[in-house]
């Protein structure tokens, strides 16, 4: 299968769609930058407002203790007011730590707090109730031993082991936000690494796929304008420059052919304007060599003389065909067709061939003729003397491409509308490959015209068939002769 090409528009698409992702792509990292900086912000600011909010509640549970012994020892009557008061500002602090708190670590430090709060004002609130029921060394033991080293010590350490857990999350947090600065950083020089790369590659393949195939374009057509018409230009590129290639390559073989047709033409005009010149001045003394070997002809004279003046005759017969059908090659056809036989126009040819394939000695084998008459089948209706010139032609190049005692075998094969007329020879075989567009073939002949071969073509066309050309399996060549058994005349 072929494979399709690359389109010009899918190639800058590709392209497009490549700039665009890359957009897409730094777009998308700024944002996800963006979206880990806000939330690691939010985080720290999250347990800063945790880290606030604990030591807010340890400064008021130190005033609450102030106003319990000013209470005591001042005996400030506004200090149980106070330290209500304070009482609902840190549980206000409770309820903000446990809306703020994350994680089951942060939850549980704040309850287990919260609790220890709690057991501190359910134990100092009792003393406001016992003021006066209550002795100075009582005082001083609840105050500085029960309430200093238990519960408050109690409540230190809570804070302490809460403290601890915000100082850790604070420095996972900071060392979160410094990997995610240095991926960042990394993140960052992606999308210019891929920048880089799609321009190396944009520059690479433009050159490759664009700028290499124009430049052998433009080298092609400098080629074919300096007249090396053979010149290719290459396919092997994107679908719009291989199209552009094809029709430079198709203009170039048109060229050729018009150049052929124009030397053909004006080959044809020079032999047009020499050929009849030449047959006026070679038929005048053929006519006066006849004629006056018809009068020295007499059944007086020897039998070997006359035999002579017969094969001058013959000879100048054969001279006179073949300068008809020189005239007849120069001009268009118009066959004249007559009711025949295919025996006819093959005895007609060979006749004055007869002396040649004597003088070589070459067995000569015929089809069946009585076998054929018999059945009535090899009757046609064609050009009989074009015919019987092409036979002559093809027959006479047999026998100088045959050795002496060599063979040549003329087939027949009649088929229901038209028949195959063969002939065989087991010569040197053809050195080249007939053109039915020729005006002339190369010849080995000494003094050949080269004209036989493009007049059997010519012939054969004229007549509605065709001829063929192949190389015999054991030597020499095999030409045959394709027709229909009636021609159609044209008005």
């Amino acid at each position: 299968m072929t494979k399709k090409k690359t389109s010009l528009k899918d190639l800058l698409l590709v392209h497009e769609l490549a700039f665009i992702l890359l957009i897409l792509l730094v777009a998308s990292m700024g944002a996800i930058s963006i979206h880990l900086q806000n939330k690691s912000s939010q985080e720290s600011t999250r347990i800063s407002s945790i880290v606030q909010e604990v030591q807010q509640t340890r400064g008021d549970l130190y005033r609450q203790m102030k106003e319990l012994f000013d209470a005591y020892f001042l005996k400030d009557i506004e200090a149980r007011d106070e330290y209500n008061n304070f009482t609902r500002i840190v549980e206000a602090h409770f309820t903000q730590l446990h809306k703020i708190a994350e994680g089951e670590a942060e939850k549980t430090a704040i309850n287990d707090l919260h609790a220890g709060y709690k057991a501190f004002v359910a134990e100092t609130s009792s003393l406001f109730d016992k003021q006066s029921d209550i002795s100075g060394e009582e005082l001083k033991k609840i105050l500085n031993t029960d309430l200093e080293a238990g519960l408050f010590h109690r409540y230190e350490k809570l804070l302490a082991h809460t403290e601890k857990l915000l100082n850790e999350k604070q420095a996972e947090l900071d060392h979160k936000i410094e990997d995610s600065k240095r991926k960042a950083n990394y993140l960052l020089f992606t999308p210019l690494i891929l920048a880089v790369l799609l321009l190396i590659f944009s520059r690479i393949f433009l050159k490759r796929a664009i700028v290499k195939p124009i430049e052998d374009v433009l080298k092609a057509t400098a080629e074919i304008s300096a007249g090396n018409l053979n010149h290719k230009a290459p396919e092997e590129s994107i679908a719009e420059l291989a199209s552009l290639s094809r029709a430079i390559n198709d203009m170039a073989e048109q060229l050729i052919i018009s150049q052929e047709s124009l030397v053909r033409t004006e080959k044809q005009a020079a032999q047009g304007l020499l050929v009849p010149m030449l047959a006026h001045n070679i038929r005048n003394p053929l006519a006066s060599i006849r004629a006056t070997a018809q009068v020295l002809d007499d059944p007086a004279l020897d039998k070997e003389t006359r035999e002579s003046l017969k094969d001058i005759i013959n000879t100048v017969d054969r001279l006179e065909r073949w300068t008809g059908a020189l005239l007849a090659y120069l001009h268009p056809l118009k066959p004249q067709p007559v009711m025949t036989s295919v025996k006819e126009i093959v005895e007609g040819a060979l006749q004055p061939l007869q002396q040649k394939l004597d003088a070589k000695s070459i067995k000569l084998i015929l089809p069946n003729w009585s076998a054929l008459r018999a059945a009535a089948n090899d009757r046609i209706f064609t050009d009989q003397h074009l015919l019987e010139q092409v036979v002559y032609n093809l027959v006479l190049n047999a026998i100088d491409a045959s050795n002496k005692l060599g063979q040549i075998e003329i087939t027949l094969n009649m088929h229901s509308n038209s028949f195959d007329l063969g002939i065989i020879d087991n010569g040197t075989g053809m050195p080249f490959t007939p053109d039915p567009s020729a005006i002339s073939a190369p010849t080995t002949k000494r003094f050949g015209t080269g004209i036989g071969i493009p007049f059997a073509f010519k012939v054969c066309d004229a007549l509605g068939g065709s001829l063929q050309f192949a190389n015999n399996a054991t030597g020499g060549t095999i030409i045959t002769i394709i027709l229909p058994k009636i021609i159609e005349l044209n008005d």
